[in-house]
């Protein structure tokens, strides 16, 4: 009974989300904004091609987890390129990547600040037990599972490793 309700939650976030990325994007054509229309037609255009590929595997449509991490490498994509651009000097083509940057990054939670990830990353290794470097996996394990989309996995597992000793 209790697992049936948290997957109506689930299930009722990642509904949340999609919603509002289509009611924004119909905001964004009544308004003509070109620029947001087509980066919020691109995130969903990405959800959906996760989506076909979930149904080939058996499953109905990809986790709310699944989302944010597709944005999160949708921005991470861009910055990229912007810095391409701004070693080139193309000033004009890194403003339009940045400006689809922010646009993404409205749809991700809150990035945790330093000391909120220090104080998830010590939670994890105690729950994990874990104890050297082999440990690390699993602690960042724990974390995708428990914040999707707050922490910068990059920077988390250099912070895990040194607390490991690493």
């Amino acid at each position: 009974m209790i697992m049936y309700k948290f997957t109506l939650l689930q299930i009722n976030i990642r509904e949340i989300m999609r919603d509002r990325l289509d009611s924004d994007l119909k905001d964004a054509m009544r308004a003509q904004d070109k620029l947001r229309t087509g980066t919020l037609r691109l995130i969903l255009a990405a959800i959906k091609d996760r989506d076909i590929e979930a149904r080939g595997q058996g499953k109905e449509q990809i986790a709310e987890q699944d989302i944010l991490s597709l944005l999160q490498k949708m921005i991470k994509q861009r910055e990229e390129s912007a810095k391409i651009y701004d070693e080139n000097e193309r000033a004009e083509l890194a403003k339009i990547e940045r400006a689809e940057i922010a646009i993404i990054d409205e749809f991700l939670p809150q990035a945790m600040d330093e000391e909120a990830l220090n104080a998830a990353i010590k939670e994890a290794i105690e729950q994990t037990g874990a104890a050297s470097l082999r440990d690390m996996g699993k602690v960042v394990g724990v974390l995708k599972g428990k914040y999707p989309g707050q922490i910068d996995f990059g920077k988390a597992s250099k912070t895990v490793k040194e607390m490991l000793g690493g």
